[in-house]
Order: C-alpha cells, then structure tokens, then sequence
C-alpha cells in the first residue's frame, strides 16, 4: 500500500540501477545495501537489515569505477515478507555539486539505455 501513494507522488522517473551500496547510520554503523532503482532526488535500496524510517545515514553508491556518497533518509521500508530482505525507499538530502553530477551522469546513461531499448 505504502509503494502506491509514494508512486503516486513521485515527480522524478525512476530507472533501474543496480549498484553496491553502503548505508552509515549517525552511530557508525554500516550496512550493506544494494540500490535497484535510482532518480534524480532519491533512490530504493535493499538490505539484510532493516533501518528504520526517519532513519537519516549517508549513503555510498558503487557502480563499477565510479562512486557517489551523499546525505539520504528512509522515507518507507518493505519487509521480505519472510524472505530476510528488506527494501526502503531513501530521499537524498542536500547534494554537492560533484554528487548532483554523479547521478546526473548515471541518470543520462539510463536514459538512453531506455531510448535504446525502446526506439517508439
């Protein structure tokens, strides 16, 4: 249910993007996470454990050569429904100007991968 009225809202597409990611929570924490959707202003990633909502960490995405660590908070979180997989859906906070571009640049080669696959 929470999964609809959050796409209802959401003003930014998101695609698919698989990367390895790690999620630090304020205590020093770290979690390893894995991102399978990614949009300008946020991001859905899944872990073995769940973080709370209103959860604020800094989050570490990898996709091959390059990286990206920028400020999220879990806004909602989906339980494995028994499978020991957790999905939460991160806002980014605020972004530098090297981190704006770093998705922007993951952005575009979706996009086009998009166009691609789909030329109509």
């Amino acid at each position: 249910m929470a999964e609809a009225s959050f796409a209802v809202r959401r003003a930014n597409p998101r695609f698919s993007f698989f990367a390895e990611a790690e999620a630090t929570l304020r205590d020093g924490t770290s979690v390893a996470a894995q991102v399978s959707e990614l949009s300008s202003h946020g991001c859905y990633i899944d872990t073995l454990e769940p973080i709370p909502i209103g959860t604020e960490l800094r989050l570490r995405i990898c996709n091959g050569m390059t990286s990206c660590e920028l400020p999220g908070k879990v806004i909602y979180m989906h339980s494995g429904n028994g499978m020991g997989i957790f999905g939460m859906g991160v806002v980014f906070g605020k972004m530098a100007a090297k981190q704006h571009s770093a998705i922007e640049t993951w952005l575009r080669e979706l996009a086009s991968k998009r166009v691609q696959k789909n030329p109509n």
